[in-house]
C-alpha cells in the first residue's frame, strides 16, 4: 500500500479573508458612515483617500505595524472587501503626505 503525502490544499475561493474579525469590523464601520467621515474631514491632497484610508484602517485590525505589513490587505478576499487596494508602497506614500496639521 502506498501513502500520498503530495496532498497540498489549496485555498482559492475569492470570497476567503483569512483574518478572523475583519469582516464584522468593516460592516460596522460601513454602516457607522466610516467613508462618509473619511470623506468629509481628511484632507490630504492625492487620489482616493478614502480608499486608502480603508485600507490602512483594515491593516491596522489586522496586525499590521508597518507599511511593509499592509501587504496583508492584498490576499484573499480583501480587495473585494475594501473594493480595492494598493501596494504598500501607495499606502506608504499616502501615510508620508500627512503633516502635523493633519493629524
Amino acid at each position: 500500500m502506498k501513502a500520498c503525502h503530495t496532498v497540498r490544499p489549496v485555498f482559492d475561493d475569492p470570497n476567503l479573508v483569512g483574518c478572523a474579525g475583519l469582516v464584522p469590523a468593516l460592516l460596522l464601520g460601513e454602516s457607522a458612515g466610516l467613508h462618509e467621515l473619511l470623506g468629509e474631514h481628511v484632507s490630504v491632497d492625492c487620489p482616493n483617500p478614502v480608499v486608502k484610508s480603508a485600507g490602512v484602517i483594515a491593516g491596522m485590525l489586522t496586525g499590521a505595524d508597518s507599511i511593509d505589513d499592509l501587504n496583508v490587505v492584498r490576499h484573499g478576499g480583501m480587495p473585494r472587501l475594501l473594493g480595492g487596494t494598493r501596494a504598500p508602497s501607495t499606502y506608504g506614500t499616502y501615510l508620508r503626505s500627512f503633516t502635523h496639521g493633519h493629524v
